[in-house]
């Protein structure tokens, strides 16, 4: 099968040759129909000090997905031959403290696909049944697939109290995007958008921003505090992953207020915990994933009501062979989410 390989310690990845993985008892065989390109998938392409430090080549990329099951194993008895389904990517344990109270998306042994082990671009993948979330078969698998980034946003904005609460969105990558619709339907009562690039930046306008932000051309400190009258923003969305940003959201961030962090820095970041932190008794929240499986039914519902503004955010189709382009476009910050196609004939 075609796969796109992370097969050195550097920058880029390649198209490769791989054979069709084999499953065992409890795991199912999917034809992947559609994967999306995350901005974790970014992190490794570029080869940043995270990556350095995490990723051990050499490994089959990608994460996000959906796909028909083709191959069950002998011991599967939820999931058919046939199902459309994507995947929570996240495989856990499931018998340390941590997993069997409720807090699987924590566990310490947590292996992500693309990740730790071979991932989704590709023409098929194997995993756990557990992990499946069966979908309807009448949604295109460019949507199925985004379910996965969108549990992010889900979790990263409903980590606390949303309603009526003013929400700065930093970072407008496909995630932000998505934490800026997400944010809308649950009814915050001002959504801002940071972001330095006017591409990403008019997504996020057409997806529902009430007021939109380019730091390299206006003072977000001051901007933010003039929309808050003075008293900052309740819940600070922090998806970038920039030092710069983090520090700055904690000025503009209310006493008492939340910052829930789901970017990934690329290398360590300096904050002043006495004066941004402790003296404003705010709280830092780290969101890791998504809730197993609280925030897929989250999503689910979140789909059903009709609130969730999605098609916008995939801006670009591309068949697997034509990935480079897919990171030079995500690289460039001219996109929303890239979908590729394995099987596209």
């Amino acid at each position: 099968m075609k796969v796109v390989m992370k097969r050195e310690s550097k920058a880029g990845a390649e198209l490769a040759q791989k054979p069709i993985p084999q499953i065992g008892p409890r795991d199912i065989l999917v034809k992947v129909l559609a994967t999306c390109i995350c901005g974790t998938d970014a992190h490794i392409y570029n080869w940043d000090e995270w990556s350095q430090k995490r990723i051990k080549p050499p490994y089959v990329m990608g994460h996000e997905f959906a796909g028909e099951v083709v191959e069950l194993g002998s011991d599967v008895t939820n999931i058919k031959i046939g199902d459309i389904v994507s995947a929570e990517t996240h495989i856990i344990c499931e018998v340390c403290e941590l997993c069997r109270t409720g807090q699987g998306h924590l566990c310490k042994d947590t292996k992500i696909f693309g990740v730790d082990i071979d991932g989704t671009f590709a023409e098929y993948v194997a995993m756990p049944a557990t992990n499946a979330w069966v979908n309807s078969k009448d949604v295109d698998p460019g949507l199925l697939c985004i379910q996965e980034p969108l549990g992010n946003a889900v979790q990263t904005i409903l980590a606390g109290e949303t309603a009526g609460k003013t929400i700065a969105v930093v970072g407008c990558g496909p995630i932000g995007i998505f934490g800026v619709t997400v944010a809308k339907a649950v009814g915050a009562s001002k959504v801002i958008a940071v972001e330095v690039n006017e591409y990403r930046l008019n997504l996020a306008k057409e997806l529902g921003a009430d007021v939109v932000i380019n730091p390299l051309k206006e003072d977000p400190i001051q901007r933010i505090l003039e929309e808050t009258d003075g008293l900052g923003v309740d819940v600070v969305a922090e998806m970038s992953g920039s030092g710069i940003a983090l520090n700055q959201s904690l000025k503009y961030v209310k006493l008492g207020g939340r910052v829930s962090l789901l970017g990934i820095p690329s290398k360590d970041v300096t904050i002043d915990i006495a004066n941004d932190v402790v003296f404003k008794g705010i709280t830092i929240q780290g969101i890791v994933g998504r809730k197993m499986y609280e925030t897929w039914y989250q999503v689910k519902g979140l789909i059903q009501s009709g609130k969730l503004n999605l098609e916008p955010v995939i801006t670009h189709r591309l068949p697997l062979e034509d990935f480079k382009t897919g990171f030079d476009l995500m690289n460039s910050g001219n996109c929303g989410k890239v979908v590729l196609y394995p099987n596209k004939e």
